[in-house]
């Protein structure tokens, strides 16, 4: 009987190592695609999902190579893609985002990325001596092809850029802290409490920044450069490597109405610990109780 079918507690422990090195190959894939058509984006075939919402082909061309890599070397985890869909099954899911900056890109500005997680399922064991009680990000890759920098991060083993090991800053209040944010662009339903949010951040923070790709959002801060990142609006696979990222670089990355495990309902709040918990303070007053 395949190890799916058996209780989770019973199969073997999911293989990260094989898992992170799956991730960085596909991640490296997509982005050789995205940097293919970087120098001719006059070229590119843009569709319009929604408002402000946009895909070309080289979002699903990358999607594709990134897909095909998992399915080959990890075939039993299930794939959720932005522009492909899919489902959440078996021991572990991946969440892929081809270009997370998809505006950036398709305007020319070097800031966007490939981003890659690993979503362990409730039940599932990650060692011999830990099996998870909630769904937890446990593998994440977020790749910058135009810098060039690789942020990646294994669960219980640290966060890394190109490298080197990273942690998130030590500024202690909001007062000192540079925040990044993302102003709502697609979603508007939201800005009723968003601006609020925003006004607040603007009076009291060092800077606001709103680059416009959560998964660097994400990254930045767990290296340091953001002391915290609020945003609301999001999608699964905008987040999920990031969080993983920052939690590991000893930061703090949960859902903005602190219910869900990971902020897989794409409304985060993050930061270095002091930060993440200022930024909670700061928006609770502005949130919306949730259904």
């Amino acid at each position: 009987m395949d190890t799916y079918d058996q209780p989770r507690s019973l199969a073997s422990p999911i293989d990260l190592c094989a898992a992170i090195d799956a991730a960085v190959t596909a991640a490296h894939a997509g982005a050789a695609i995205l940097q293919s058509y970087a120098h001719r984006r006059s070229d590119l075939v843009i569709d319009r999902k929604a408002r402000n919402d946009l895909v070309s082909q080289a979002d699903r061309e990358a999607e594709d190579a990134i897909i095909q890599e998992l399915q080959a070397r990890t075939p039993k985890f299930g794939i959720v893609a932005e522009e492909t869909g899919g489902k959440a099954q078996g021991a572990a899911t991946w969440y892929i985002d081809p270009l997370d900056g998809t505006t950036n890109f398709l305007h020319d500005i070097p800031h966007y990325a490939v981003s890659i997680a690993l979503i362990a399922h409730a039940g599932s064991a990650v060692s011999a001596d830990e099996t998870l009680a909630e769904d937890t990000p446990v593998v994440g890759v977020v790749y910058d092809p135009s810098r060039e920098e690789l942020f990646t991060a294994v669960h219980g083993l640290g966060a890394w850029l190109n490298g080197r090991r990273i942690q998130c800053s030590l500024t202690q209040t909001i007062e000192d802290a540079v925040l990044a944010t993302g102003f709502p662009f697609r979603d508007f339903s939201f800005a009723a409490q968003y601006m609020p949010m925003l006004h607040d951040a603007i009076n009291r923070a060092r800077g606001v920044r709103r680059m416009g790709a959560a998964a660097l959002d994400l990254a930045w801060t767990a290296c340091g450069r953001y002391d915290g990142y609020w945003e609301m609006g999001l999608a699964p696979w905008d987040v999920a490597a990031g969080t993983l990222i920052l939690r590991e670089a000893g930061g703090a990355c949960s859902d903005m109405h602190q219910q869900d495990p990971w902020p897989i309902g794409g409304r985060v709040v993050a930061g270095n610990r002091a930060i993440e918990r200022a930024l909670h303070e700061m928006i609770a007053p502005h949130l919306d109780k949730k259904d």
